[in-house]
């Protein structure tokens, strides 16, 4: 068998789709793609590479603790993101701890732990 990841979904509380759109799309840059109406409720899609990241609403919603994306950048990118994210106000948090990388990790306004990072 051969596999590849198509997609990552986090939720957001009820109302949180804007806010989610504006930091996916507008601040960490992903490209919004069109979300099949077909599947009802609210949400929003984002292109990243070869992948997707899909946000939803969810009436139960609370963080995870530990679950979260990992975005890859090239290089410089990652530290011109974490500039961008800081004036923002969102948190970045460097973690070195990873052989080979250079990461950070941030939250979008839901809560979700979003990481960051560039391979050596």
């Amino acid at each position: 068998m051969s596999f590849s990841l198509d997609h990552v979904q986090v939720v957001v509380p009820p109302s949180g789709t804007d806010a989610a759109a504006r930091f996916y799309g507008d601040v960490v840059g992903l490209e919004r793609i069109e979300r099949p109406e077909t599947l009802g409720g609210v949400g929003a899609w984002f292109r990243a590479g070869s992948q997707e990241l899909h946000v939803s609403e969810y009436e139960d919603f609370a963080p995870a603790p530990k679950a979260h994306p990992a975005f890859e950048l090239a290089g410089a990118e990652l530290d011109v993101l974490a500039e961008r994210l800081a004036a923002t106000g969102a948190e970045v948090r460097w973690d070195e701890r990873l052989p080979g990388a250079r990461r950070f990790y941030s939250f979008d306004p839901a809560g979700n732990r979003v990481e960051f990072l560039t391979r050596a």
